[in-house]
Order: structure tokens, then C-alpha cells, then sequence
């Protein structure tokens, strides 16, 4: 069965490479992958969206609306932007943490995400909201919250991609000197899942 997952959040998260360890444990189950991003101005905090597509037969790298198994977002408002991608009875994972955009730091406006939280408790199918700031400072760096993310995903079981699945590609694509760190990240955020 073909599974979509929807990874979103701002310039600096990791989206990207979270979206690469996910598309190579898929393809070293076997399955045909596909994944795109679109970065925008990631550099200064802007969006950064990727889809990873993983099955059978995928043809395409991007995700219809509405077909989304997972929303794995870093981000809250990143996660409502990208809402109409998840399929009914979809999951949505998404980071607490809100990071207050330039627009509203120049304006002066207030935004801490409790808002966009809400509105996905109302509009979400299944919705696990995870304190990445708590994880990250029990693994020992803010730098490893998208793999306590893809933990998180990956207990949850909807992308049928594992922890001992995930651990393996982080061995093979991180740096040897970050793998205890990120290997103790993906603990934390599979004891973290819903």
C-alpha cells in the first residue's frame, strides 16, 4: 500500500533531511520513492515544505490534496498551511514550539501558535501534538528535533517505516560524531508518540 507523508516547517528545522532518511529507509524496504521539496526563502525562516511519496508504483514526487497520511510538522502554522493534504483520518505530528515569523516580529504582533493549535484539535483527524523544545533539551541540542520528530512518526506506525528502520539510515548519513546525540533524539521522541 502506497503511504504519503507531508513534512513542513521553516528554514533551519531539517525538514529536508528528515524527508531523505524517510525516503531511504522506504527504498531500502524495497519501495519506490518519490520526494520533492519547495524551499522559498528557507534561508530566512521561510517555508519549507517537502512530500515524500513511497509504494509500490509512484509516478509522481508530489502529494494530492487530500491524500497525506502523515502531517509531520515543526511548526504550527506550518501544519494548518498544509492542512488540506491530509487525508481523512490522517495524522498530523506536529512541534508545539512556534517560531514567530519576520512579518510579525516587524509589526510587532504576537504570535505564539497556542491559535493554530487549537485550530487543529478542531480541524485534524488525529492530531499529536509533541513539546519538541522538551525533547531537544533532554537530548542535548536544539538541532535534533527532526529526528525526535520522525521517532515520534515512527512509533506512531502510519508510514510503516520503523525506529530500527530509522536508525540505520541515520548511521549511514549523519556525520559518525551526531549519531549518539540524534540516536538518543529518536528514543526520546518514540517515548514522546501518541
Amino acid at each position: 500500500m502506497n503511504k504519503n507523508c507531508l513534512l513542513c516547517g521553516v528554514g533551519g528545522q531539517g525538514v529536508v533531511l528528515a524527508s531523505k532518511l524517510i525516503a531511504y529507509a522506504a527504498m531500502n524496504k524495497g519501495l519506490d520513492v518519490r520526494t520533492t521539496e519547495t524551499i522559498g526563502m528557507a534561508q530566512r525562516g521561510g517555508s519549507v515544505v517537502s512530500h515524500v511519496r513511497m509504494g509500490k508504483k509512484i509516478h509522481s514526487p508530489l502529494i494530492p490534496h487530500a491524500s497525506a497520511d502523515v502531517i509531520l510538522a515543526f511548526e504550527p502554522a506550518e501544519a494548518v498551511r498544509n492542512l488540506p493534504y491530509l487525508r481523512d483520518g490522517g495524522l498530523v505530528i506536529v512541534n508545539k514550539k512556534a517560531v514567530k515569523p519576520v512579518t510579525a516580529t516587524l509589526s510587532g504582533n504576537d504570535y505564539d501558535g497556542s491559535g493554530m493549535l487549537q485550530y487543529l484539535k478542531e480541524h485534524a483527524g488525529q492530531l499529536c501534538i509533541v513539546d519538541g523544545e522538551k525533547l531537544c533539551e533532554e537530548a542535548g541540542s536544539a538541532k535534533v528535533l527532526n529526528v525526535a520528530l520522525l521517532g515520534v512518526a515512527a512509533k506512531s506506525g502510519a508510514l510503516d517505516i520503523t525506529l530500527p528502520d530509522i536508525e540505520s539510515e541515520l548511521r549511514k548519513h549523519i556525520r559518525p560524531q551526531f549519531v549518539d546525540i540524534n540516536m538518543k533524539a529518536l528514543s526520546l521522541g518514540a517515548e514522546a508518540a501518541c
